[in-house]
């Protein structure tokens, strides 16, 4: 059966969860004479003592068994006779009740035990696993409601200095436990980093400008960076800034950018095409730039179809990943320092370095190993820096030694240098396994063992040997189809991932029918006094509504996949957690971006990044799992990366969907849920982040 299937239109769709618990809200009537009501009371009380917390857990519609009198109270069938024998009756019936229950239970027990040796493993297991699911949802519950009325408690907003404040990344802690050699800036994620209030925006901040225009102009408040700052910057990109009253220009009608645009056709003339618009057909897609600077390359590229993830290191003012992203760019926090980047080996078709400040010929080259681990067979690696210099090395011999090393060193990888003009080299990746089997006996670094070459590390410690040949993804980058092809992977493709077409073809067209639904409802209009959610004959929202989207649990890429079909201007980090299945590779050989992540963890961004966050059975895959951390941790940090006035969709087990509905009004969320058509087992949970304006002091 289809997963995502159609949403009702009508006023039925949406549920209030704000059910009423007044189930005594009826005066009671005195219509019997006094002494009845003395005579009575005694049999009246102790009933009621019985019978209302039964009623509690009725709606106050429900139908009574027993019918209902004038009063309002339900009628007692025993109510003949005397006090004492009515009281006798229902002692009796009480007795005789929990005798039932227990010839009830031992004869269920009896039967259950018999039918199991006529199950299978796999019914037991699967009843076993719903067991176990529903058991820890039951704990989460009753964890949530032991806290009392401070359950309903709102969460604080954090203190004005944690405004770009990003867990994992604390360079004065780590220094404190005496992390040096620049390992002071990696993420270092401790059972403390949580954070555990809701973070404000600056003074000044304002809904940043839609795509394309907010490419190109953004505002300065929404941003940690200083005029000081954008005048000094020194990297490629970064120069190519103009600071006004408000704003950061990088307009392309400057004479700066045409720079990046002279610089990209040089780097496609390197490769042997014409120019940059030909990447594609060279089979260049995906590419990662390290220390990207705000991003004016890939902003470049992203029109000719070839998408950019920039990477750069944690930096508590003047952020390249910060700025990149407000430009609505794919980036993420990553560094080179210490461990493995958080992709699988082979996703990249490019790597690219403009004055990055990675000194590729320290640690012995360690460096340059995870280039070649995530480089796809074929990829090329290009790097601009003064040190590449020819003219350079008559002058400072220092240089010319460091070249010689990187030089020799990627001759070692089986790189071959494919040209060198001025400050630019670019390398080109052996597509051959049987290149490093030829080399001289010690020369380079040896090939990972198959134990070592783990396909999808998680933030492991770098390796000192080369990774990826083991995979049974090594194909070289020019007999893979170009794009778009390559995001509809054919049979024999799909098998390498342990997947049949069915699959992908059953993802895809519930995607489809899942964005057109959500497209129709992102509108604040359902959280009006309106008295239907928006239907046909409203008009959706804009095609370039959203830009930043964040998918949470990601499976194939097929929301991403929809919503570039669908005509809307948006790039997709899509994200696998680490408690499910691993299907990056896949994601990322379609031609796409994305990370691999643990939920209980911050994730490497700055706040205020993505326009939308959508979780997809998020809850279901985590609460299977042993947990660190509770669901409202895991919403505590949406709301940290969402932009104010941004979307949340959640999609789920009714049962999780109503508990994280109850932890909204926390959340100061505006929310509601909607119900599925033909689907009781699912809802759909679609809220607001409010834009909450802190005022200048």
């Amino acid at each position: 059966m289809s997963r995502h299937l159609p949403l009702h239109r009508g006023v039925s769709g949406l549920r209030n969860l704000s059910n009423s618990n007044d189930f005594w809200d009826s005066e009671v009537k005195d219509k019997t004479e006094k002494e009845d009501l003395d005579r009575n009371r005694a049999s009246d009380q102790s009933y009621l003592s019985l019978r209302f917390p039964f009623r509690l857990l009725c709606p106050d519609n429900s139908p009574s068994k027993y019918g209902v009198t004038e009063n309002g109270f339900a009628s007692d069938p025993f109510s003949v006779g005397s006090p004492r024998s009515r009281h006798k009756l229902t002692v009796l019936f009480l007795k005789l009740s929990l005798v039932v229950i227990v010839i009830l239970a031992l004869t269920g027990s009896f039967w259950w035990t018999l039918s199991i040796s006529t199950l299978s493993r796999g019914h037991i297991f699967h009843g076993y696993r719903q067991l176990q699911e529903q058991l820890v949802l039951d704990l989460w519950d009753i964890g949530e409601l032991s806290l009392g009325a401070s359950r309903m408690k709102e969460i604080d907003f954090c203190p004005e200095e944690s405004e770009n404040h990003i867990p994992c990344f604390n360079i004065s802690e780590n220094l404190a436990l005496r992390y040096s050699d620049s390992s002071e800036y990696d993420r270092q994620c401790g059972q403390g980093s949580r954070q555990s209030c809701l973070v404000l925006p600056p003074v000044n901040y304002k809904i940043p400008l839609r795509w394309p225009t907010g490419r190109d102009v953004i505002w300065v408040a929404n941003v940690k960076i200083t005029g000081q700052e954008v005048f000094t910057s020194g990297s490629l990109t970064k120069r190519m800034m103009m600071l006004e009253e408000e704003q950061i220009s990088f307009r392309s009608a400057s004479l700066m950018f045409d720079g990046v645009e002279d610089y990209s056709h040089q780097i496609a003339e390197m490769i042997g095409l014409r120019n940059e618009s030909n990447f594609i057909q060279a089979g260049v897609r995906t590419i990662l730039d390290i220390g990207c600077g705000y991003g004016s390359f890939g902003a470049h590229l992203f029109s000719k179809q070839l998408l950019t993830m920039c990477i750069a290191n944690y930096e508590s003012s003047g952020s390249q990943v910060q700025l990149t992203l407000e430009r609505g760019l794919p980036a993420m926090i990553g560094s080179f320092n210490a461990k493995q980047l958080p992709y699988p080996s082979l996703s990249f078709d490019m790597l690219h370095c403009a004055r990055c400040g990675i000194d590729w010929d320290e640690k012995d080259g360690i460096f340059l190993i995870e280039v070649d681990r995530v480089l796809k067979p074929g990829g090329y690696f290009v790097w601009t820096s003064p040190l590449t210099n020819v003219q350079s090395f008559l002058r400072n011999k220092e240089k010319q030694k460091r070249w010689n090393f990187v030089r020799d060193f990627a001759e070692n990888l089986c790189w071959e240098l494919m040209s060198q003009q001025e400050e630019t080299v670019l390398w080109k990746k052996t597509s051959k396994k049987n290149c490093y089997n030829s080399r001289k006996p010690g020369s380079g670094p040896p090939i990972c063992s198959k134990g070592q070459d783990v396909e999808s590390p998680y933030y492991r410690p770098l390796q000192n040997c080369i990774g990826g040949t083991h995979s049974r993804r090594w194909l070289p980058i020019e007999e893979r189809p170009t794009w778009p092809s390559r995001s509809n992977l054919n049979k024999n493709e799909l098998a390498l991932y342990g997947l049949h077409s069915e699959e992908l073809n059953e993802d895809t067209a519930n995607s489809r029918t899942a964005v057109r639904n959500y497209w129709s409802l992102l509108s604040p209009l359902i959280f009006s006094d309106h008295p239907k959610r928006p239907g046909d004959e409203d008009p959706s929202p804009p095609y370039n509504m959203l830009r930043n989207v964040l998918d949470m649990n990601a499976r194939y890429g097929g929301l991403n996949a929809a919503l570039l079909e669908g005509g809307k201007s948006v790039w997709v980090m899509n994200v696998v957690p680490t408690s499910g299945p691993n299907y990056l590779p896949l994601i990322l050989d379609r031609g796409y971006v994305g990370v691999l992540h643990d939920w209980c963890e911050a994730f490497p961004t700055y706040p205020r990044t993505y326009d939308m966050v959508h979780a997809d059975g998020l809850l279901s895959l985590e609460t299977s799992q042993h947990r660190r951390c509770t669901m409202l941790d895991l919403f505590t940090e949406i709301d940290r990366l969402l932009r104010p006035e941004g979307w949340i969709l959640i999609r789920d087990a009714a049962p999780l969907v109503e508990s994280a509905r109850a932890l909204m009004t926390r959340l100061k969320w505006d929310a509601r849920i909607i119900e599925i058509e033909s689907n009781s087992d699912e809802r759909l949970l679609i809220c607001q982040k409010p834009f909450f304006k802190k005022q200048a002091m």
